[in-house]
């Protein structure tokens, strides 16, 4: 096993990481904590997983990687204990996601170093100012894909950090969902028709995030689209947008109905 430098940084108990499978043993296995300069933990065969295990190797190899919990450190040697078996779903789903965008987020940041010919320590300046309203440097970048550059406005970055973010996250594949329904509408002012053209335009918008909009279906039929970056956010706006037709529909003595069309999901950029 290496020698323990006193100096290095060692995980918490508890704590959640990534590590690659080093050697097995009839024991358990040594990995290397990948987000701590490659160090040595062991795995114990007990915490593998439940019950008897016949072959360490079903469960992991040399040079997998996979997601471990620590639960027990010494830091006086410098030794790390780990677990699989105590890694939950969720704990790993999270975890994986966390490594995805951390790579994803070196990648871009690298190709920026570059172009911009930054040094590491402008680098890592730019990655803390990120980090004070982002839980990841991928997030910006996500979001600036999403929403547009203006959510940039508040970051204390260089105007042309700013554009070349803003250049990376075009690449990114942001997912939105779209939900549709059908408005059955009439009215029975004199300027019945005039009115509704008003009541439908009204709703009808294009802000962050989010895109309303209402198409002629044939009388008396309108279909409404609202396009977002989830469903949760679409169904709230879809009702909202739909109570304002009903209420100011109601107002002119008119009739309406509403009925709901299947919701799709789609892989695009959403910007206003």
């Amino acid at each position: 096993m290496p020698a323990f430098q006193e100096d290095a940084k060692l995980p918490e108990d508890g704590e959640i990481v990534i590590a690659t499978v080093r050697e097995v043993s009839g024991h358990g296995a040594y990995v290397n904590l990948d987000e701590y300069g490659n160090m040595t933990s062991f795995l114990h065969i007990s915490e593998i997983a439940t019950g008897w295990i016949r072959n360490v190797e079903r469960y992991v190899r040399p040079k997998q990687k996979t997601v471990l919990k620590v639960i027990r450190v010494n830091k006086a040697r410098g030794e790390v204990d780990c677990s699989l078996k105590q890694v939950s779903g969720e704990e790993r789903k999270s975890k994986l996601i966390e490594a995805k965008k951390n790579e994803k987020a070196a990648a871009f940041m690298d190709f920026i170093k570059a172009k911009l010919k930054l040094s590491s320590a402008q680098v890592a300046e730019v990655e803390e100012r990120v980090l004070q309203k982002y839980d990841y440097v991928y997030d910006v970048f996500e979001d600036v894909a999403r929403r547009g550059p203006e959510v940039m406005q508040k970051l204390d970055l260089p105007g042309e950090v700013k554009k070349a973010i803003e250049e990376e996250s075009s690449k990114i594949q942001v997912s939105v969902v779209e939900v549709r329904g059908i408005m059955e509408i009439s009215s029975m002012r004199p300027d019945g028709i005039e009115a509704i053209k008003t009541t439908l335009a009204g709703v009808q918008s294009s802000k962050t995030g989010i895109r309303t909009e209402v198409r002629y279906a044939g009388a008396p039929r309108y279909r409404i689209i609202v396009t977002a970056e989830n469903f949760k956010v679409a169904e709230k706006s879809m009702n909202n947008t739909v109570e304002k037709v009903r209420g100011a529909l109601e107002k002119q003595h008119g009739t309406f109905n509403f009925t709901r069309e299947e919701s799709i999901k789609l892989h695009q950029g959403l910007k206003a």
